[in-house]
C-alpha cells in the first residue's frame, strides 16, 4: 500500500464518491479511514472515535469478529467464486440459505434469493411482486405504494418509490406507477399530527382513499421501512404496520418489508417487522447478513408467493439475477455471521443500548436549544433533528451541520449527517461506556454550533 503522503494527495483527486459532490469532496476531502477495531475506527491522522454509524448502518457485529473473517479466508482457498444461475450452485449457498430461512423463519420466511445488496435486493422485490400477480392472472397489477421520507437504495426501481427526492429529481422521469403516502412523522406530517396513533390512522386512510383512485386492480405492492431509517430514523406507531398489512390484505396487495437496516436485531428485535408483530409477503435485507464484511443481500420469499412461483410453468422462472448471487465466499460470511449474532444475542444488547443511547440524547436536547426533535428508543437507530429556531421547527443550515458533525468527530465520535438530521446506528455489539463516550462527544459538538 502507498505511503500516507501518497494517500492525502490523492484523496477524491481520482474517486467519486457515493451521496457527494465531486467538487466538494475535493475542497473538503474525506477522512481516510485507513483501521478499525471493535467499535473504534482509526483514521490516517491518528484519531479513533467511536464508530457511531456502524460503518453505514451495517457493521453489527463491529470491526472485529474472528469467525467471519476466519470463515471468508478458509472459503477463498476452498472455492473463490462459482455461479448460482440455474444449474449449478455451491455448499456455502445452500448452508446460507437454510441459515437465512431458519433466522426468519418466525416471520414466515421460507425461501431467500440472494443478491449483492440491499439496491438489488429491492428492484428484486419490485419485480418478483409484478410477477407474482402476472401469474395469478392479474397483469394490470404493475403500480407500487411507499412512504414519504423512506430510503430504498439506489437502482432504479428502489429510487423510484424512494420518499425523498435527493434521489429522484436529477435522474427523472422515474419507474412510472410510484405512488407515495405520507410518512408517519409526528415532528412534520401535512396533518400536523402529533399523537402518533392518530397520524397512524390518517395515514391509513390516505393509503384507502389512494388505493381507491388507482383503483386495487393496478396495485403490485407497499413497500415501507418498520422504521424509516436514512430518512431520519422516523418511528411509527405501534399500530402503523398493522394497519398497512391490513390494507394490503384487504385489497390484494403484496406488503414488502424493508429490512436492509431494520434487520438482523438493529431494532432490538431479529426483524423489524417482527418488532411490530407483522408478516410481510417479502422482505429485502443486507448490511447486517454480513456485518458489512462481504456485500450481500437478498429478498425472502414467504409461502404465499413461493407457492405460485413453484406451481407456475415456465412462466414462473425468475428471469432477473446478479453474477455474485449466492457468491460462495459471501454464503460463508453469511452463515458466519447468522451464528454469531445469535451467539452474541446481539438483539438485547442493541435494546438495551439504544434505550441508553436515545434516554442521553433527551438530555441533551434540555440543554442545547438547537436539537429539535429526538428519535429512537427502539434498538440501536437514533436520530437528532437540529434547527436554527426551535419554535418554527427551521433546518439548520448546512455549515453549521459540517460544524457539529467536525466536532463531534473531534471529541470521539464518528456520526452521521442528514440533510439536518444527526444519524446513529452504532454496531450492535457497543458497550455502556462506549455510548456514553457518544453522548459526551454529542455534547461537544452541539456547544460548538
Amino acid at each position: 500500500m502507498k505511503d500516507d503522503n501518497f494517500l492525502r494527495e490523492m484523496n477524491a483527486r481520482h474517486l467519486w464518491h457515493p451521496m457527494g459532490h465531486p467538487g466538494e469532496a475535493q475542497t473538503n476531502t474525506p477522512k481516510i479511514i485507513k483501521g478499525a477495531e471493535g467499535v473504534r475506527i482509526t483514521d490516517i491522522d491518528g484519531h479513533n472515535p467511536v464508530d457511531a454509524v456502524g460503518g453505514l448502518w451495517c457493521v453489527n457485529l463491529g470491526y472485529s469478529n474472528d469467525a467471519i473473517k476466519q470463515a471468508i479466508a478458509d472459503q477463498l482457498w476452498q472455492l473463490p467464486y462459482y455461479s448460482a444461475f440455474a444449474g449449478s450452485t455451491n455448499p456455502a449457498a445452500i448452508e446460507a440459505s437454510y441459515a437465512v430461512q431458519d433466522f426468519f423463519a418466525q416471520d414466515g420466511m421460507t425461501r431467500v434469493f440472494f443478491t449483492s445488496g440491499g439496491s438489488d435486493s429491492v428492484d428484486t422485490a419490485l419485480r418478483m411482486a409484478r410477477q407474482y400477480h402476472r401469474l395469478r392472472g392479474e397483469p394490470t397489477r404493475t403500480k407500487f405504494l411507499s412512504l414519504k421520507k423512506g430510503y430504498h437504495g439506489t437502482h432504479w426501481g428502489g429510487a423510484s418509490v424512494n420518499g425523498n427526492n435527493r434521489f429522484r429529481i436529477g435522474y427523472e422521469p422515474m419507474l412510472p406507477g410510484c405512488f407515495h403516502l405520507p410518512s408517519p412523522y409526528t415532528y412534520r406530517n401535512p396533518f400536523d399530527e402529533t399523537d402518533p396513533a392518530k397520524l397512524a390512522e390518517k395515514i391509513a386512510t390516505a393509503m384507502v382513499d389512494e388505493i381507491e383512485f388507482q383503483d386495487p386492480s393496478t396495485i403490485a405492492a407497499f413497500i415501507m421501512e418498520p422504521i424509516q431509517g436514512a430518512g431520519g430514523v422516523i418511528v411509527p406507531d405501534a399500530s402503523f404496520m398493522k394497519h398497512m398489512r391490513a390494507i394490503c390484505d384487504r385489497y390484494g396487495i403484496l406488503m414488502i418489508s424493508d429490512e436492509v437496516i431494520t434487520g438482523f436485531g438493529r431494532t432490538g428485535d431479529w426483524s423489524g417487522a417482527r418488532h411490530w408483530g407483522v408478516q410481510p409477503d417479502l422482505m429485502t435485507i443486507a448490511k447486517g447478513i454480513t456485518s458489512g464484511y462481504f456485500p450481500v443481500g437478498g429478498v425472502l420469499v414467504g409461502d404465499k408467493v413461493a407457492e405460485v412461483f413453484e406451481s407456475a410453468g415456465p412462466e414462473g422462472s425468475i428471469w432477473t439475477g446478479y453474477t455474485y448471487s449466492a457468491h460462495p465466499v459471501g454464503a460463508a460470511a453469511v452463515v458466519a455471521c447468522l451464528s454469531e449474532t445469535l451467539r452474541l444475542d446481539t438483539r438485547t444488547n442493541a435494546a438495551a443500548r439504544g434505550t441508553q443511547l436515545y434516554e442521553g440524547v433527551l438530555k441533551l436536547a434540555r440543554k442545547h436549544d438547537i436539537i429539535g426533535d429526538v428519535r429512537g428508543g427502539h434498538g440501536l437507530m437514533t436520530g437528532i433533528e437540529i434547527v436554527s429556531d426551535k419554535a418554527h421547527k427551521t433546518p439548520m443550515d448546512a455549515a453549521s451541520m459540517k460544524r457539529i458533525h467536525q466536532a463531534t468527530y473531534e471529541a470521539g465520535a464518528m456520526v452521521r449527517l442528514g440533510a439536518h438530521n444527526i444519524l446513529m446506528s452504532p454496531p450492535l455489539t457497543i458497550s455502556e461506556d462506549e455510548v456514553n463516550v457518544i453522548l459526551t462527544a454529542l455534547d461537544a459538538g452541539f456547544a460548538a454550533a
